[in-house]
């Protein structure tokens, strides 16, 4: 049921055209939402969400870019109150003895600086207004190293710190800062990846974004520096 303070709510979603971040745009569009959605390129935006507010372009690793978008979204908007920073990238890779540069480079700008990159001008907004939420998505491996994955897995663990560490540094100011960390995610990328998986276990969209929308929700504003493992 959508409520005064739902509609009144300004959410701000990266990677929106994929498809974890997509599902994440129907919850809070259902909730009533304002909704300001980011992606590579605006042209799927525009088409899956033709009624959204704001259907940007951004490249989430560059700071320039980012802090255009936000100043476009308070602009239009008039505030931020919850990021959800769903945009990242996974790709296996070499082994440690022979990880290049690249490979590091890649995972480490799209899965960690991003949310450094998005924090700067966000978290600003938010300290004027008196509070907000920031919500990552994360990664269910960053538990542990896995073979070939290690540029992916250390670049999501590396998100986590951040996580903690922004959340001790803007707790007492009325943000809250956490992550949702899926396993295996239900995506038809990952079904024609792995056509004879069990996926049992895996995590749906759905699901993912139930839990976005509750550390979004004034039920989570307790919840702090926290990564809500989501799947076995």
């Amino acid at each position: 049921m959508t409520t005064t303070t739902d509609a009144a709510r300004c959410v701000v979603i990266t990677g929106a055209a994929g498809a974890l971040g997509r599902a994440v745009a129907q919850r809070f569009i259902a909730d009533g939402a304002r909704v300001a959605l980011l992606d590579r390129d605006a042209a799927p935006l525009n088409a899956l969400f033709p009624g959204a507010p704001l259907n940007l372009a951004v490249d989430i690793t560059d700071a320039a870019s980012v802090a255009a978008a936000v100043q476009r979204i308070v602009a239009g908007l008039g505030r931020i109150d919850v990021l959800v920073h769903v945009a990242g990238g996974f790709e296996m890779g070499e082994p440690v003895h022979a990880l290049t540069r690249a490979s590091w480079d890649r995972m480490f700008n799209l899965n960690a600086w991003s949310f450094v990159c998005l924090s700067k001008p966000v978290v600003a907004q938010m300290l004027v207004q008196g509070g907000g939420k920031v919500i990552a998505v994360s990664a269910g491996a960053a538990r542990e190293g896995q073979a070939l994955k290690s540029a992916y897995i250390a670049s999501k663990s590396a998100l986590q710190r951040l996580v903690e560490a922004l959340s001790q540094e803007v707790r007492g100011k009325g943000i809250n800062v956490n992550s949702v960390a899926p396993t295996t995610m239900d995506t038809p990328a990952n079904r024609a990846a792995m056509p004879d998986a069990d996926r049992s276990a895996w995590v749906g969209t759905d699901q993912a974004a139930a839990a976005i929308a509750f550390l979004a929700s004034p039920a989570g504003d307790a919840v702090h520096g926290q990564h809500l493992l989501l799947g076995a």
